[in-house]
């Protein structure tokens, strides 16, 4: 398995989740590993991917959530449920404008979470992706080393993004307003909104 880009901010989203959550919404959740890791807290999980054959393994090794094999733009999210919603690099997957029926869907002082991918298009991208390289690959040299997940697991479709991070941060700037956007290592950024 080498390194995955996504799995090194569980960490970082799990400290996002809000004190007391009941319920979570794993959007794009792939072989659910981070959906597994928020059904291990006591949440309830929904689990939600449009790729069946990664819902079928996921569904497969279990561990809580409940895996659903449907697209988010066409499911009908009900109104303030979840306290804790996340999207790991699925969001380029689809219209940014998703984001708007995720926002609804959190309850009120519920967290939405998107690790986001962006293309490099800015002398500021270019530098990232530079400091990134050696860090990257030092951590495929230590996952190399160190033991395998099973073989066959089938991997969750792979799209480029195409929105660049200026337009990330402007179009987050309508659809959720208050929100942070920081950029992280690995080509990867970080939105967090509150609902109030």
């Amino acid at each position: 398995m080498p390194f995955n880009h996504n799995d090194h901010y569980h960490r970082t989203l799990l400290r996002l989740v809000p004190d007391g959550c009941k319920t979570a919404l794993d959007v794009g959740c792939g072989t659910g590993r981070f959906a597994r890791r928020l059904a291990s807290r006591g949440i309830e999980v929904d689990a939600v991917d449009p790729a069946a054959e990664v819902i079928e393994a996921a569904t497969a090794q279990g561990g809580g959530p409940r895996f659903h094999h449907a697209d988010i733009t066409r499911m009908e999210l009900p109104e303030a449920r979840y306290d804790y919603i996340s999207c790991l690099a699925s969001i380029h997957h689809v219209p940014f404008g998703t984001v708007a029926a995720l926002r609804d869907a959190l309850a009120p002082g519920g967290v939405l979470a998107i690790l986001g991918c962006y293309p490099e298009r800015s002398a500021v991208d270019y530098a990232w992706s530079l400091a990134a390289i050696p860090i990257n690959a030092a951590a495929r040299l230590a996952v190399a080393a160190g033991p395998r997940d099973r073989e066959g697991t089938p991997m969750a479709p792979v799209k480029p993004p195409e929105m660049s991070l200026q337009d990330i941060r402007r179009e987050a700037g309508v659809l959720l307003p208050g929100s942070t956007i920081r950029r992280l290592l690995f080509w990867r950024y970080l939105i967090v909104y509150c609902r109030t």
